[in-house]
């Protein structure tokens, strides 16, 4: 079920220019979230350096684990990518 859950959210948060997330594990204290963003932008300018292909996507995961009653533990990994080439 999870698994379907998953390829579902997968395709939509790429297809979304808005920043989207989804918990994928919540079990025992520790905590899974996938996020995302796909922005596609291309500006027009005189300016070279400015002009051209802006779009980018960027997803990642955040986790909680409850390390004790008293300490959590936090992390993130993150990915962004430019469409430039």
């Amino acid at each position: 079920m999870k698994r379907k859950v998953l390829a579902l959210m997968v395709p939509a948060l790429l297809m979304a220019s808005a920043a989207n997330a989804a918990e994928i594990y919540n079990k025992n204290g520790n905590k899974l979230d996938l996020y995302g963003k796909v922005d596609g932008l291309h500006y027009f300018s005189d300016d070279a350096s400015e002009d051209g292909d802006q779009t980018y996507v960027r997803f990642g995961l955040k986790g909680e684990t409850q390390i004790t009653s008293e300490l959590t533990g936090y992390g993130q990994l993150g990915i962004q990518h430019s469409g430039e080439h």
